[in-house]
């Protein structure tokens, strides 16, 4: 049909042919009929709307990497669009990315950006989807979005608040905890199970990484685990260029200065002031064309961030954290061995010693037993 109306449009009509631009066009309308009723449309979000960025830290080997959306890149188009460069290197492509951080720095729109990069089918679920009143009806549900992403493949799964769908195992047996172990121990077999989920590509984003499992942090899962840092001083000048760029703003108003004053703002509290300081002008004046530096300034007064460098700090060490909890779990665990080999030792001399005290005094009767009869014997004779 596209190919028909180019040829409609040009003037010699009678001239029928199929391009590679017509089968892209074709491509972008019709999909897959296994991704119906399951895949969203593709968020219109491309990596040039996420401000401030620039920096990210694969806290797994302390490596501080140039660009967040090159690293993304990399894990999520790369498979896609390179598939025979890792396949001539023998390489097996990134299962799963992790990314983590404090509320509203970005990470459910770099997961979109991704999507929409990649331009793959796209599949999107939340615990509020897996948590059903039927018992197993969650994890059907995640069994037949991963069986429906492998004949789409290649395919990505975005999970929006990891933490309730890989919530650590353990602790008391509520309802709600055995359905959440039953969607983890689902989520860890279709991940890395028999069955491997080629062409599939696992997005979560969370922010509390503390209380996801830690066997799903290990390689082979998710391979990359991302901390999305809240912005600094040049991020927040670019995520409040970002969120005026369609708004008309008066020359007074210094963008620079407002990130200045505006540290440990996050990129949604910046996004709500600017949208507050519209809203501010408009209650001056509901005919108001611009904004001025009066309403940026009468919102910030107004407005407080919610993190502290206590925060941060405890973010930023999470994977560090893991780290040394687990070699010290490991190492509690080598001495709790050697304290119980120690106690089985002590344990084991004290028996041999009551079995060797018996054995004497048993020798001893029987001796003495046997001299009263030979005594005995003698006397008769």
């Amino acid at each position: 049909m596209s190919a028909l109306k180019s040829s409609e449009a040009n003037e010699n009509a009678g001239v029928f042919s199929l391009t590679m631009e017509d089968w892209k066009h074709a491509r972008s309308v019709v999909g897959p009929s296994i991704t119906r009723g399951v895949t969203v449309e593709i968020p219109k979000v491309s990596w040039a709307d996420i401000g401030g960025l620039k920096d990210l830290k694969d806290l797994r080997g302390g490596t501080v990497f140039s660009l967040l959306t090159e690293k993304l890149q990399q894990a999520v188009e790369w498979p896609i669009k390179h598939s025979a460069a890792f396949a001539r290197m023998g390489i097996s492509p990134i299962r799963g990315v992790l990314l983590h951080g404090p509320p509203g720095c970005s990470k459910t729109t770099l997961a979109k950006a991704a999507a929409n990069a990649a331009q793959a089918s796209f599949f999107s679920l939340s615990g509020a989807e897996l948590y059903s009143m039927y018992v197993g009806e969650g994890e059907a549900l995640l069994r037949n979005t991963f069986q429906r992403a492998r004949l789409a493949a290649p395919s990505i799964i975005f999970f929006d608040e990891a933490d309730v769908v890989a919530a650590k195992r353990g602790g008391s047996s509520s309802d709600s905890i055995t359905v959440g172990e039953r969607l983890l121990s689902t989520l860890l077999t279709e991940m890395d199970g028999l069955e491997q989920a080629k062409g599939i590509l696992v997005l979560a984003a969370t922010n509390r990484p503390y209380a996801i499992d830690a066997a799903l942090l290990r390689p082979g899962r998710f391979d990359l685990v991302l901390y999305v840092p809240p912005p600094d001083l040049e991020a927040r000048y670019e995520i409040l260029c970002v969120h005026t760029r369609n708004m008309k703003v008066a020359e007074d108003v210094d963008l620079r200065r407002i990130a200045e004053d505006t540290e440990l703002f996050t990129g949604a509290e910046l996004e709500g002031l600017c949208r507050e300081a519209g809203i501010v002008a408009l209650r001056e004046n509901i005919s108001a064309t611009v904004v001025c530096n009066q309403h940026f300034q009468t919102v910030k007064e107004s407005l407080k961030p919610a993190l502290t460098p206590a925060d941060i700090e405890k973010y930023s060490l999470f994977m560090k954290t893991q780290i040394t909890s687990s070699s010290r779990d490991k190492s509690s665990a080598k001495s709790t061995s050697k304290n119980r080999h120690n106690s089985f030792g002590t344990v084991l001399s004290v028996k041999i010693g009551i079995l060797s005290f018996v054995f004497l005094v048993a020798a001893k009767y029987f001796l003495r037993y046997t001299n009263t009869i030979r005594h005995n014997n003698v006397s008769a004779t």
